[in-house]
């Protein structure tokens, strides 16, 4: 027979439980509001309504935002794995001097707040007049992508046995030959699982966006902040709205990478074939 749960146990499910209800009630209370009438003293809006979404749609011009933040993500998502992977196969396959203290410094853009060196990085881009364009935005962005997909592939690579490539090698295999029909179908699983997180860190980056972003060049994350910051009367309503709007492209946006991308085993084990 099992045997009472223990104190550490309740206070363990008690926080989790405070935590859940919590954020279910600061999310319930945007998105209750954003199809409120008017809301004020009472436990549920005077009445409902959708026209708060088609006034966000209009007024923050969410067509052409939604555009601009799928074409950021993409081409961050391009560029660091076509630059992330490469990288990525020498620090697993050759040992060089420096070696560590090149990791470790994969790691700082990760690991540091992205303002203490979004500041200085805007500077730079703003004086060779990067800044405001879509350029801009996205080589800011690949500062801590591409040390992101480095840090994802390595140990994935890792796992491939170094003899898989020799045996090819052996049998008469090119350089491209080994890389597009033995590493490449191998390394797919790894390039997907960081492709997908670095498409969610992309759009739900804030402070690099916002430092070098400009009129053309604002991404959904940008746009909910000038929603609540710009100046002038807005409705509260509408603004919650824009907001249930970023929050259902991110949660879209985890769905797929949860779909593809098991958060507890970034890597995908290689199984050895019968006869190893």
């Amino acid at each position: 027979m099992r045997g009472a749960p223990r104190p550490g146990a309740w206070l363990v499910w008690g926080t989790v439980a405070f935590f859940l209800i919590f954020l279910a009630g600061v999310v319930g209370s945007v998105v209750v509001n954003s199809f409120a009438v008017n809301w004020f003293d009472t436990w549920l809006p005077g009445g409902w309504t959708t026209r708060w979404y088609g006034a966000s749609w209009a007024d923050f011009d969410l067509p052409s935002v939604l555009a601009v933040t799928f074409q950021v993500a993409v081409l961050v998502v391009a560029v660091s794995l076509l630059a992330g992977v490469p990288a990525a196969y020498a620090l697993a396959r050759r040992d060089f001097p420096g070696k560590r203290a090149l990791t470790l410094l994969f790691l700082l853009p990760i690991m540091i707040p992205p303002v203490t060196y979004g500041i200085p990085l805007a500077t730079v881009l703003y004086k060779f007049h990067l800044a405001g364009t879509m350029t801009g935005v996205v080589l800011a962005n690949l500062v801590p992508s591409i040390p992101f997909v480095i840090l994802v592939m390595t140990p994935f690579i890792e796992q491939i046995d170094p003899k898989v490539e020799a045996a090819a090698r052996m049998c008469g295999a090119t350089t491209r030959a080994v890389l597009t029909r033995i590493l490449a179908p191998l390394l797919v699983p790894g390039m997907l699982a960081a492709g997908i997180l670095v498409l969610v860190r992309t759009v739900g980056m804030f402070e690099l966006t916002f430092l070098t972003a400009g009129p053309d060049s604002e991404t959904l994350v940008v746009a909910l902040y000038y929603s609540v910051s710009a100046a002038g009367i807005r409705a509260q309503q509408q603004v919650d709205a824009m907001a249930v709007v970023y929050t259902m492209s991110m949660l879209v946006l985890l769905v797929v990478a949860l779909r593809f991308v098991n958060p507890t085993q970034l890597v995908t084990q290689i199984k050895e074939t019968p006869g190893d």
